[in-house]
């Protein structure tokens, strides 16, 4: 397993990227990305982690803001390039970004599998939609972070 994380480039080779889509939400939500790289240390995955270690929430949330430009820039990028994208919705967040990145990639071109696989546990505020939309577009959901990373670890 190796591991990229923003905005760090993403290099074009033959590596099987996974990105970690979810609640990051400063200070409200668990550190679970670091579970998805433990529970994945010895697997063929390259992840790809949005969350950064110099992140400063003093950024202007706009397009004339280079620094979130990157950052957004690098997720959209590591989404398209990823051939799985992980996504949790934390129960203690929000997680506006996470929705908008799930209706963004729920009908992945129709007919073709999606490559969402989404962990949504009981209590997220919207946890009705985003099963709904999961059953609508056959996206796989395990019901913790665990099992959905044993899914990863048996390719």
């Amino acid at each position: 397993m190796n591991q990229i994380q923003a905005p760090k480039s993403i290099p074009y080779n033959k590596s099987r990227y996974l990105f970690l889509a979810g609640s990051i939400e400063m200070g409200a939500a668990e550190r679970w990305q670091d579970l998805a790289v433990r529970e994945l240390k010895n697997s063929v995955w390259t992840l790809l982690n949005p969350r950064r270690d110099d992140w400063d929430s003093s950024w202007e949330q706009s397009v004339d803001s280079p620094k979130f430009v990157e950052q957004v820039s690098w997720e959209l990028e590591a989404m398209e390039r990823a051939e799985y994208i992980f996504m949790y919705f934390d129960k203690n967040t929000k997680s506006p970004i996470t929705l908008l990145e799930l209706g963004l990639w729920a009908n992945n071109k129709g007919n073709v599998p999606s490559k969402l696989i989404v962990v949504c546990p009981e209590g997220f505020w919207r946890k009705g939609n985003v099963d709904v939309v999961c059953e609508r577009y056959n996206i796989k959901r395990f019901n913790s972070i665990t099992d959905a990373m044993r899914f990863f670890r048996d390719f």
